[in-house]
């Protein structure tokens, strides 16, 4: 994400502020409730969706797991590249490759 784009989320919750309200459990409770929000987009159809409606529930929960990253005090590629370095490691690419099987099962 483009720091004024997180400068921008954290002006948010700091003009409201909402901080106040942002624990860690509850922000991960927010992620879920809005990652539930974006499964709904697809309940009765995988092709027939609103975009728009996707796009919005998407950036919800992207700006809650910003607002974690900083109640935590994380940095987001630091994370994401630990747990590729795991998945990579979990999935070699030689068993892994077009299969859907979990690791467990390669």
């Amino acid at each position: 994400m483009k720091q004024e784009t997180i400068d921008r989320i954290r002006r948010f919750t700091e003009d409201r502020d909402w901080d106040q309200f942002h624990s860690p459990a509850n922000l991960a409770k927010s992620i879920v409730i809005e990652a539930a929000e974006l499964l709904e987009c697809f309940q009765w159809s995988d092709e027939a969706y609103d975009l728009q409606h996707v796009k919005e529930e998407l950036a919800d929960v992207m700006v809650y797991s910003q607002n974690l990253l900083d109640k935590l005090g994380l940095d987001a590629d630091e994370i994401i590249n630990m747990k590729m370095s795991q998945n990579e490691a979990k999935y070699p690419v030689d068993k892994a490759r077009g299969s859907a099987a979990k690791y467990d099962q390669l």
